[in-house]
């Protein structure tokens, strides 16, 4: 299916949503279009993000892309090169970003009762339903006022209070050997 007259019958079931064709498409073009935009970002990863997007501007603008001599892979070639420009460019400011943000060097790696602390914390967490684990994040953890987490879950603030008593009794029970230090939680009084 090398021949002009056979791709472009391919577009125009293409421009008319036959994925089919389409597919066909992609497949007469993939390992060009890869094999350029791999030249373009010395990555492949990149370049398979490239070429998924090529494509997908070409399906997107498929009404609007007129082939030129019968192919659709001219069109493809420059959505490569603009793609991978993109690509330097976000990745240049990226870079350029993280080599002027201000760094704080002094982290300290958790020790091993801390990480333990924690596990067991996110299992119990993991424990309660999606709408008491919400809650309790919300609440204990983040410090939000109990309407606004109701709210944010969809309950009413007194079974919001019901359901956040119940679940913090649960974690009382499944962490009753650990002895937390309280910590402060930021703007609350």
């Amino acid at each position: 299916m090398r021949d002009d007259s056979a791709e472009l019958h391919l577009w125009e079931r293409a421009r008319h949503n036959d994925g089919e064709a389409f597919g066909r498409l992609f497949d007469l073009h993939r390992h060009r279009i890869y094999r350029r935009a791999l030249g373009l970002v010395d990555d492949q990863h990149d370049a398979e993000d490239i070429t998924a997007a090529a494509f997908f501007e070409l399906w997107r603008k498929r009404h609007s892309v007129e082939p030129a001599n019968g192919s659709v892979l001219p069109w493809l070639l420059v959505a490569v090169v603009n793609l991978s420009r993109n690509l330097r460019r976000s990745t240049s400011r990226y870079q350029r970003f993280l080599r002027t943000a201000p760094r704080d060097t002094t982290v300290d790696a958790p020790d091993a009762e801390t990480l333990e602390t924690r596990k067991r914390l996110a299992d119990s967490l993991g424990k309660l339903s999606p709408v008491d684990g919400a809650l309790l994040v919300l609440t204990v953890l983040e410090g939000i006022p109990i309407a606004q987490a109701a709210e944010v879950v969809s309950l009413k603030p007194s079974t919001a209070r019901v359901r956040l008593h119940r679940a913090r009794a649960r974690l009382r029970a499944d962490l009753h050997d650990l002895d937390p230090t309280p910590m402060p939680m930021e703007g609350i009084s």
